[in-house]
């Protein structure tokens, strides 16, 4: 069993990686994903391939099987089992405005209906002392409601849970004994064992609606790894950017929300590692949306919390922004503007060049018309593209606004690549960093053809492309390790901080780190434990987490001292000041258990034999002669002045005029910008 295999399922294309740990070799496929049946498409992926299954070692996979019940409102139904004169709070939510100069603005729409929230006594205090036992009765009359009305999960979510779960755990028993396995029930302590209701809630509500999901989605992948001979654990990626197995993901559904995006930033760690950047820019462009995260100082640039399609979640997730902008993206008009996305065509029926129907311009379709395209050689030579249809669509749109057709082509380019060199900004900046401080590492079926002209518009200087960058995020999944988070409450003041009890509470982190990775296989030589505590000025609302380190006396009496330093060392960094000597609070211990996998060690492919060939691709509005190259022909060492495209079986890289590529001893394509470009377009 050689082979080690990786699946990034996309809303247009699920990519597929392959590692063979005897030969050392790589191989990468693309095939359209089948929204109708996901597992299907994964099938379809491998056996592209011609994968003997029965040699397969390893297989893990993002999926988007949960965030698509999420986007598309078709998750499950779902009962709030909440605390007796508490039950507003999910409805309620917070005061404040995500955007607020936007006239239009709406709270996200609940998934839950006040209808479906009910109530229970028995009730814990702020310290976690019972003040009144659990109505076990009134429980037994929710399960009964349960089966009437036909809830497919329930959200159990009583107040102050996360110092006590012993009511929540007493009422999960009897919900399971009312109504067996066929309803999921969740626990808010378990999900997110910390403090703030609604948030809380949220996360609880969000696992029980995309759990179901979930669920039978990795029973049917699991069945027919069986039916078709594949008797190899399946792992599944976590939005931290850690893997785990299918067993944990059935139990922690929610962990997976995002686990097909984070791949690539995963990638972007390895990556940054073997080209010895430190931080690194990951942009992922596909076929319907693009993603960005930070690669700093080697590690994922990850949150201990974020929200999805406006709901908060308490659980740690990879640093995403991410922007309706990808291969797709429809263009349009709007008032005496262009506009570019949102909207996607999707893979059916998909941008027109597809042949499959489509009639309205995309991204795909302009750069078709600028000749950045190779018609013969899309995704591998597995679809030709049709480019009368490209034309047809761009120009249909450019009679709408008396423009020539390659003009405006050029123009839904640029608009699209504006779009998302803004999201990189809004990334970089929040972190006080200024994205001429980093590399741009660009993968995703259309990253590499739009990265250098995205890297002039911010002020980078150099662009990286990896190998098999249309495969990049399953690569990265390749290159992950195992990874399981854990929290714990810890309320104290600097001045009257309890050190022997932090001492303690750490000790029991970090067994339920150990445990945790036993679970999942990993040996004692492979897995690490750090921990980290959330801290704030008083008064604060929100929080920093501050690093614990191995060497530190956490019982001794300088500790303190220091973890305030550091404390302003990171406030200075996210927020340009400090008040050191200023009272501090400590909130929250976060502890994460990490257990180190294989990796691909792969040598960069020999060169092929290719011709190179000249023909006219515009750029700044004029057709100039451009150097066709397959990426196959370029040896290690082998260098290439723009303007060029280097075609290959996943994704096409435009090389501009004035840059420079290089192929590098790992085979990434590295191209340098001229500076006095950059500076005039930044």
């Amino acid at each position: 069993m050689t082979y080690r295999v990786a699946m990034d399922i996309g809303g247009t294309f699920t990519d597929v990686v392959t590692y063979d740990g005897a030969s050392r070799r790589l191989r990468a496929g693309k095939v359209l994903t089948t929204p109708d049946d996901l597992a299907r498409g994964v099938f379809d992926a491998l056996e592209r391939l011609e994968l003997p299954y029965a040699d397969v070692g390893f297989f893990v996979h993002g999926t988007t099987q949960g965030l698509n019940a999420l986007l598309e409102r078709r998750g499950a139904k779902v009962l709030i089992l909440t605390t007796q004169g508490i039950g507003d709070v999910y409805r309620i939510a917070r005061g404040n405005r995500d955007r607020l100069f936007d006239l239009h603005y709406r709270k996200p729409e609940p998934l839950v209906g006040r209808h479906a929230i009910a109530e229970v006594a028995g009730r814990f205090n702020a310290t976690g002392e019972e003040l009144e036992p659990l109505d076990e009765d009134a429980v037994r009359f929710a399960a009964k409601r349960v089966r009437e009305e036909g809830f497919d999960a329930v959200a159990v979510c009583f107040l102050f849970s996360y110092l006590d779960g012993d009511h929540e755990r007493r009422a999960a028993r009897i919900l399971r004994d009312e109504l067996g396995e066929d309803v999921l029930v969740v626990l808010s302590h378990e999900v997110a064992p910390e403090w703030r209701e609604y948030e809380r809630t949220s996360t609880t509500v969000m696992e029980a609606y995309t759990g179901p999901s979930v669920h039978r989605y990795l029973d049917e992948i699991e069945a027919r790894f069986t039916a078709k001979g594949l008797h190899v654990p399946v792992h599944v990626m976590q939005s931290s950017g850690g893997l785990v197995n299918a067993d944990f993901a059935r139990r922690h559904p929610l962990q997976t929300l995002l686990s097909g995006p984070v791949g690539g930033t995963m990638g972007g760690v390895a990556a940054s590692a073997l080209l010895d950047r430190p931080n690194v820019i990951c942009i992922d462009m596909g076929g319907t949306s693009f993603d960005v995260s930070l690669v700093m100082d080697h590690a994922p640039d990850v949150s201990p919390d974020g929200s999805c399609e406006g709901f908060p979640l308490l659980m740690p997730l990879v640093n995403l922004h991410t922007v309706g902008a990808g291969g797709g993206s429809l263009a349009y008009a709007e008032g005496t503007g262009l506009r570019v996305g949102p909207e996607s065509a999707g893979a059916v029926p998909g941008p027109a060049c597809y042949g499959r129907g489509g009639t309205r311009a995309t991204v795909t379709d302009a750069n078709c018309v600028l000749g950045r395209v190779d018609p013969d050689s899309f995704a591998g030579g597995g679809m030709r593209l049709d480019l009368d249809a490209a034309h047809t669509a761009v120009a249909a749109l450019a009679g709408e606004f008396g423009m020539d057709p390659v003009e405006l082509a050029s123009g839904i380019c640029d608009v699209g690549n504006a779009k998302m060199a803004q999201a990189i900004r809004t990334l970089t900046v929040e972190h006080g960093r200024a994205p001429s401080e980093f590399a741009l590492l660009a993968f995703g079926g259309a990253g590499p053809m739009h990265a250098a002209f995205i890297a002039k518009e911010i002020g980078v200087t150099e662009v990286v492309v990896p190998r098999f960058p249309g495969a990049f995020s399953a690569w990265g999944m390749l290159n992950a390790d195992v990874r399981r988070d854990f929290t714990m409450q810890f309320f104290a003041t600097g001045t009257d901080i309890d050190t022997a009890a932090l001492s303690a509470a750490l000790d029991g982190l970090h067994a339920q780190a150990v445990e945790a990775l036993t679970e999942q296989g990993i040996g004692e030589d492979e897995r690490s434990v750090s921990h980290g505590i959330d801290m704030r000025y008083e008064s604060q609302d929100y929080t920093l987490t501050v690093p614990i380190l191995d060497g530190d006396d956490v019982e001794g009496p300088g500790f303190v001292s220091v973890l305030e330093e550091r404390f302003a060392e990171a406030h200075q960094r996210r927020y340009g000041h400090a008040t050191p000597g200023a009272p501090v609070q400590f909130v929250t211990i976060r502890t994460t258990g990490t257990g180190s996998v294989a990796r691909t060690t792969t040598a960069a492919a020999e060169a092929g034999t290719g011709e190179e060939i000249v023909r006219d691709v515009v750029f700044d509005g004029r057709p100039l002669p451009t150097t066709i190259v397959e990426r196959s022909a370029l040896p290690v060492g082998a260098r290439l002045a723009g303007p060029a495209i280097v075609a290959e079986e996943t994704s096409t890289t435009v090389v501009p005029p004035g840059a420079e590529l290089t192929v590098d001893e790992n085979g990434f394509l590295v191209i340098a910008l001229a500076p006095s470009e950059v500076e005039e377009l930044a």
